[in-house]
């Protein structure tokens, strides 16, 4: 994730902050796969995919703003011997440092909620778009939460992992949440996210110049049916539009 390198703050806590979350690093592993590479990960923060998917085999370009997170990607990599198949680079998502063109782009764990607004998420869509080969695919993920999730954890510290807490500040109104991470030692950080609807998402995908091949509402491929996770598969709108996508 980025967002204004905030995230060099909590780098070293980040993988421990996020331990549980595993279910989407073999979903985005077989999207490598199946492309054949090489990806191009934005928001690659720690690694926490991209490691991975260079264990499988597939050469990954990562580009994420924080230095510090990148640091311990680097490191990840080294301890599983991949960092001749993973090329780190700190930028901004919305104006990549990367003139490769590559059959898939990917923008994992929520990291386009960081963009403020329609014309930002319509930016660093367009921008993605434009390092795909002509019949690439952009995978990325989102959510928009339930009023059952805003309610149980709106305004409270909770303990997220073992000496990790979070707090979540959530403005209905203005769809935006207010996340700050700290852990014991108070090492923290806070970001702001901002939601939308699965038909804002659509509209701002055909803004950027591309379509959708596949809505998911979960990373085993179920199909969505207005739940609280959205997983977009979107090509560039030049390339036709297959009757249904090939199975996986």
């Amino acid at each position: 994730m980025s967002g204004d390198a905030l995230y060099d703050t909590i780098a070293r806590i980040y993988d421990p902050w996020s331990v549980s979350v595993r279910e989407d690093v073999g979903f985005y592993v077989d999207e490598a796969l199946h492309s054949g590479g090489p990806v191009v990960e934005l928001a690659v923060g720690t690694g926490r995919i991209a490691v991975p998917t260079a264990m499988a085999g597939i050469r990954v370009i990562g580009v994420d703003e924080s230095p510090g997170m990148l640091a311990v990607a680097r490191e990840y990599a080294e301890r599983e011997g991949v960092t001749e198949r993973l090329d780190l680079r700190v930028g901004d998502l919305r104006e990549p440092p990367v003139t490769e063109r590559v059959p898939l782009v990917t923008i994992p764990f929520r990291s386009l909620l960081h963009m403020p607004s329609d014309a930002e998420k319509v930016r660093a869509l367009a921008a993605a778009k434009a390092l795909l080969q002509p019949d690439g695919l952009l995978v990325f993920d989102v959510f928009a939460p339930s009023r059952e999730d805003i309610e149980e954890t709106d305004g409270l510290w909770i303990e997220r992992e073992l000496g990790i807490f979070e707090r979540a500040d959530w403005d209905q109104r203005r769809r935006s949440l207010v996340l700050t991470v700290r852990s014991d030692d108070r090492t923290a950080a806070t970001m702001e996210l901002h939601w939308l609807s699965a038909a804002e998402w659509n509209a701002v995908i055909e803004d950027a110049g591309l379509e959708v091949e596949a809505l998911y509402g979960w990373f085993d491929g179920r199909a969505f049916e207005g739940g609280e996770d959205m997983i977009w598969v979107c090509k560039p709108t030049s390339v036709p539009l297959d009757e249904a996508r090939p199975g996986r």
